[in-house]
């Protein structure tokens, strides 16, 4: 038996908006944050599972790192979500979807040592970080300054995460190699 009511509105689809950002921009906008949406879900998913399975010496550092990272990108994915529905668009939703859409690619599900980790994680930043920042000179030739500051807020985070990821990797260590 289906419980599925009418469509509202489908996806892909770009209704007016209060904002009054016109069709056309609100579509390429909501394409390059469904983009940053997806990215930011795969993201997500991957801190988490490191947060589930990382082990060894600095467990516990790492272990909260992982959850103040995996709480702020949920957070950010949010955030982009609500954007894409003030503008008029559908935020990607499934998860499926999410890896389908994402430009970066989530590692298998075997757990690694936790340097690969990680430098996988490193590396998955790194792609959202360029990403996001040719998504925030879109919103700002389009005129979207709102959106332009939202994704300015998200690669900010981005980049703090990223630049503690090169801290813990870095050479100079207590613990013996």
């Amino acid at each position: 038996m289906s419980t599925q009511k009418p469509v509202r509105q489908e996806f892909g689809t770009v209704e007016e908006n209060a904002l009054r950002i016109d069709e056309d921009k609100a579509e390429q906008l909501i394409d390059a944050l469904n983009t940053d949406l997806a990215a930011t879900e795969v993201l997500y998913h991957q801190l988490r599972k490191h947060h589930w399975t990382v082990h060894g010496a600095e467990y516990r550092d790492l272990h909260l790192f992982y959850q103040e990272a995996y709480e702020d990108a949920s957070e950010g994915a949010d955030h982009i979500a609500e954007r894409v529905q003030a503008l008029g668009g559908v935020p990607v939703s499934r998860p499926a979807d999410f890896q389908e859409r994402s430009p970066v690619e989530p590692e298998p599900e075997d757990i690694y040592e936790v340097r690969t980790m990680m430098k996988n994680d490193e590396e998955m930043y790194g792609d959202i970080i360029e990403r996001v920042r040719d998504h925030v000179e879109l919103a700002e030739n389009l005129g979207d300054y709102a959106t332009s500051e939202l994704l300015r807020e998200q690669l900010e985070d981005l980049e703090e995460y990223a630049h503690e990821i090169e801290h813990f990797l870095a050479e100079d260590s207590l613990t013996k190699w």
